[in-house]
């Protein structure tokens, strides 16, 4: 039962920044789309908000390993 519970939570803990980093990443092609002179700084931008939801999904794995260790 502890093993279900691990996977259940290490899927939640994936799911969410996977599912930003996919609307950030449609956001982003959709912005350059509208305004190609735009680009460098909505690169930026994409590229913080990955770095962001990344660290999010780290440290909350690392909170689900140490919950059931």
């Amino acid at each position: 039962m502890q093993n279900i519970t691990v996977i259940l939570m290490m899927l939640l803990c994936t799911a969410g920044p996977a599912a930003v980093v996919a609307v950030v990443g449609y956001a982003a092609i959709k912005g350059v789309a509208r305004n190609p002179s735009a680009s460098p700084r909505i690169l930026l931008a994409m590229i913080v908000a990955f770095f962001f939801a990344e660290a999010i999904a780290v440290m909350a794995l690392l909170m689900v390993f140490n919950l059931f260790r």
